[in-house]
């Protein structure tokens, strides 16, 4: 009898060992397992040890100052400005989904504004894409430039910046471009930037790092605004980086105190929140972007249609190389502003917004912002979490309305 129960106390317990990819089998031997799926990762990612009777998440920590009596450098935490026990376990878990360290920041802008300022002085190269984020563009151009830095632009399509590396600091990528949807392929611009030496970012933020993992791929910056589809509710403003190197991680984080770049920790804890069901939105975001894609592809009256998860895509061979999903924006043209107008206001499901990656539906017309290259009938339409066939039926009534 006792043999028995221990056979069956090994074949039907895990015995909560900590490092998930082992456990024991009936034999009482430990084996390998295969790695966590990512909706397994997701659920659990930056959570704390069990602890009986406490919340799975732990609660929002609201303070300025912390108790700190004596040595600084021996308190965990002494000020809100350099560090929160909610941004710790953030962190932690965008770590360990990234695959490197991970800092959150105020904004996805203000991530990007650490990057240019902690890596360029002047007379230093800013290679980036000429159609990347307006807002990137203008922080380079508009303000880098005067402190003597030098930006030098390229298409993302045809992987355009590879030219462009002689003597560069730094690689600016985003992929796929906003708002134009164009892929590039991360690998080998990393390896030739790298060849040169310079350091590599990407601007993950529509693909998320469940769509695309750019330290992965070669990069050694993963930049992205959380803002979007990684928290997925349009109810905060937040941006984070994860890098390999740790050294960078600490010039990166004094950047970020000295410049006093940081978030809320409200908004922090709601964004760890919400990254448990990435994997839930993000596949039904897009199943429902291509499922657009292709209605929208049989309207003549829609041109220059964009979304690469379709097999026609001009971007569809590199992003099938080096993402997992395409994300939830499309990108298509309708003939003349007035035109484009009249659709949005005829829609009545998709709200006329902008940002992109919520689980509401959402498109703007573009131009009507200003800095990107595009027709003043471009509309930009992020697919969210809603029956797919209601969408299809608001699309349907606001070009026939049009």
């Amino acid at each position: 009898m006792c043999g028995r129960l221990s056979i069956f106390t090994f074949a039907f317990s895990e015995f909560k060992v900590r490092d998930n990819t082992r456990k024991l089998n009936y034999k009482g031997n430990f084996m390998e397992r295969p790695p966590l799926k990512n909706a397994t990762r997701v659920v659990h990612a930056g959570k704390p040890k069990s602890v009986q009777g406490a919340s799975f998440l732990p609660g929002v920590t609201f303070a300025g100052p912390f108790h700190a009596a004596g040595d600084p450098a021996r308190v965990p935490h002494t000020y809100g400005r350099f560090h929160n026990p909610t941004w710790t376990n953030y962190e932690r878990a965008l770590g360990e989904l990234e695959g490197g360290t991970a800092l959150v920041f105020a904004s996805g802008m203000a991530a990007a504004a650490a990057v240019f300022g902690t890596l360029l002085k002047p007379g230093d190269v800013l290679v980036m894409p000429s159609d990347c984020y307006y807002t990137a563009r203008m922080l380079a151009a508009g303000f880098f430039t005067q402190t003597g830095v030098v930006v030098r632009q390229a298409a993302t399509a045809n992987d355009a910046q590879a030219t462009l590396l002689d003597g560069a600091r730094l690689l600016w990528l985003e992929s796929p471009s906003n708002p134009g949807l164009d892929v590039c392929d991360i690998r080998a611009l990393a390896t030739a930037a790298h060849a040169n030496g310079a350091v590599v970012a990407v601007d993950n933020t529509t693909a998320t790092m469940l769509g695309q993992a750019p330290l992965a791929l070669g990069a050694d910056i993963s930049a992205a605004s959380d803002t979007k589809a990684l928290t997925g509710h349009a109810d905060l403003v937040l941006g984070h980086l994860a890098v390999r190197d740790s050294a960078l991680a600490d010039r990166l984080r004094t950047w970020r105190t000295q410049m006093g770049a940081v978030p809320g920790p409200m908004e922090v804890w709601l964004a760890h929140r919400s990254l448990a069901t990435l994997e839930l939105r993000m596949e039904r975001q897009q199943k429902n972007a291509l499922a657009i894609a292709e209605f929208l592809s049989s309207r003549p009256v829609v041109t220059g249609l964009r979304y690469p998860g379709l097999p026609n895509d001009p971007a569809h061979q590199i992003a099938s190389k080096q993402m997992r999903w395409f994300g939830p924006v499309v990108s298509f043209v309708l003939p003349e502003r007035t035109r484009a107008e009249r659709f949005l206001a005829a829609c009545e499901l998709i709200t006329e917004a902008t940002s992109f990656g919520s689980v509401h539906t959402t498109a703007e017309r573009r131009a009507r912002w200003g800095g990107d290259a595009i027709p003043e009938g471009f509309i930009r339409l992020s697919a969210g979490c809603e029956a797919v066939e209601d969408l299809i039926a608001d699309l349907e009534q606001a070009l026939q309305r049009m």
